[in-house]
């Protein structure tokens, strides 16, 4: 087919030559605007989820300077995000990643980045639903006054059951299509956010209490990597502070379904950079006021206490806010509901793409005919996260805080990946357009990837140490590390069979490599093509 021809293809089948090949899918338009994109983006990073789970395993890593190592793990965020925030306007589409790393670098790439998506979400989907069970039975327990009960999510049994529970409903949820989804994440977004409020308050308030002889006020050197002391500490610190900023980039997976946007910028862009910029403000406050009121020592609450590490708010809720601290925990509680929902589109919308574009099974890119929801990819995401996080019960000794870790380095491979292919796929037209095209699109997003793919491979080293993480080992290897490796492993293996059944995709015909120079007449056409 020519890539003049558009008007007259197919709408379902619409697909370009060799030069490009981005093409609809099915999903609903124009149903998500700026604040939605922002209250799903919310749900997604989950701030009350991602913290209690996020700080023990910093602090174990960096001590008094958790609150650092989540600022300077915003600085490749922020990076990465500018060369997305491009990527998205030139290519928007929700395949994201996998495309845009298809288009800069070719098939086998672009695949992989696509995998390392889907590797990531799988991970916390499974560290989401562990969360969501272990805090319904402290709820429970609270409010029946019988602290037994929150040991009822220590056998496993139960546990699993209760964790497969919370996949089926958020399934079921996202299934409905992305109306429901976000109605749902008003809803529980602002009981979160505003009961975390009241915790990070009620935090700084205990630190300064003579009674807390663990508490002190925060101190300037908090604030400062140099303080950290090694580089293993510092990758190890900057890998789980990236999974608390981690999310942001579903809002760009909507690029299909949001309104169309009277600006220059897109409306899923407008809402990625304005939620980046709560996340820093959140976390870095959240971080500080964790570190001030529980300090790093090992008593009880205090964040070197291994026991309570992948699980920091459970320990502190009580003591910090006393009769109100199930108001913490139900907050917990619904946002790890909410961004098991939320998080469940980021690799749906990922799996839509790459079956679409001929990189996985056909039977995949299924579109509902009512809810317009991609629900086989939905039921994928769902099943492989349920099965891994059982699996991780019976092998782990602190499944939440190994998957956590993992995640970390999932997230920093394709992140890493996707920041360079805006260095590459505008290295020529950013030279053109002058000074600020060039730094914005080309050299800002090639250092944030760059800085990822180091820590990538430190951590992955790192964590090859029985050692790290929990602790917990396979034939004498940490972890963590054989969980990353075998994770990419997996998907090396997947990525050449597929190549055996879509050789098509894999020689460039379906989703071609190309540059923004010879691309931005092609996409003309193609939008064209569409709108006529």
């Amino acid at each position: 087919m020519s890539k003049y021809d558009l008007a007259s293809a197919d709408p379902a089948t619409r697909t370009l030559d060799s030069v490009s090949g981005i093409s609809k899918k099915g999903l609903e338009s124009g149903t998500v605007g700026v604040v939605g994109a922002l209250v799903i983006g919310l749900s997604v990073c989950a701030p009350a989820y991602t913290l209690t789970s996020a700080v023990g395993p910093a602090a174990s890593e960096v001590g008094f300077q958790t609150p650092a190592i989540f600022l300077v793990g915003f600085i490749p965020m922020l990076l990465v995000a500018i060369g997305y925030r491009a990527l998205n306007s030139a290519m928007p589409d929700s395949g994201t990643s996998f495309t845009w790393a298809s288009r800069a670098f070719g098939p086998w790439i672009g695949w992989m980045a696509g995998w390392g998506l889907i590797a990531a979400t799988v991970l916390v989907l499974s560290n989401l639903a562990g969360i969501a069970v272990e805090f319904l039975f402290q709820s429970i327990a609270i409010m029946a006054d019988n602290p037994a009960i929150a040991d009822i999510a220590d056998n496993r049994y139960i546990n699993i059951l209760v964790c497969l529970c919370f996949m089926a409903i958020a399934t079921f949820i996202s299934y409905r299509g992305m109306t429901s989804t976000k109605i749902f994440q008003y809803i529980t977004v602002i009981f979160q956010v505003g009961v975390l409020f009241w915790f990070i308050v009620a935090m700084f308030i205990g630190a300064a209490d003579p009674a807390n002889t663990e508490g002190s006020m925060p101190e300037l050197s908090w604030f400062n990597p140099l303080e950290v002391s090694s580089f293993s500490a510092f990758a190890a610190g900057i890998a789980v502070s990236i999974f608390v900023y981690w999310g942001w980039d579903t809002v760009l997976t909507m690029g299909e379904e949001t309104k169309k946007s009277k600006g220059r910028m897109s409306t899923e862009s407008k809402a990625a950079m304005i939620l980046v910029v709560i996340l820093l403000v959140m976390y870095v406050g959240t971080a500080a006021a964790t570190v001030a009121y529980a300090g790093i020592g090992h008593g009880p609450t205090g964040l070197g206490n291994s026991d309570i590490a992948e699980n920091v708010f459970a320990a502190l809720a009580h003591p910090v806010m006393g009769p109100a601290a199930i108001l913490l925990s139900l907050a917990i509680l619904v946002s790890a509901m909410a961004s098991i929902n939320s998080t469940a589109i980021s690799p749906a919308r990922t799996l839509l793409a790459m079956s679409h574009y001929g990189a996985l099974p056909k039977s995949i890119k299924k579109i509902h005919p009512k809810h317009k929801s991609p629900y086989v990819a939905l039921l994928w995401s769902s099943v492989v996260a349920s099965v891994f996080y059982a699996i991780m019960r019976f092998i782990s000794e602190d499944v939440l805080w190994d998957t956590i870790t993992a995640l970390g380095m999932m997230v920093c491979f394709y992140y890493g990946i996707t920041a360079l292919a805006s260095t590459w796929y505008f290295r020529k037209i950013g030279l053109k357009e002058g000074a600020g095209s060039l730094i914005s699109k080309v050299v800002l997003p090639g250092i944030g990837g760059v800085l990822l793919l180091v820590v990538f491979v430190q951590t992955t080293y790192d964590s090859m140490d029985p050692a790290f993480g929990s602790g917990s080992s396979i034939a004498g290897l940490g972890l963590v590390g054989v969980i990353g490796v075998v994770v990419l492993g997996i998907g090396v293996l997947l990525m050449f069979i597929q190549s055996r059944f879509s050789p098509d995709f894999f020689k460039g015909k379906i989703l071609g490599k190309a540059d923004a120079t010879n691309d931005t007449q092609v996409l003309e056409v193609f939008d064209d093509g569409l709108e006529g």
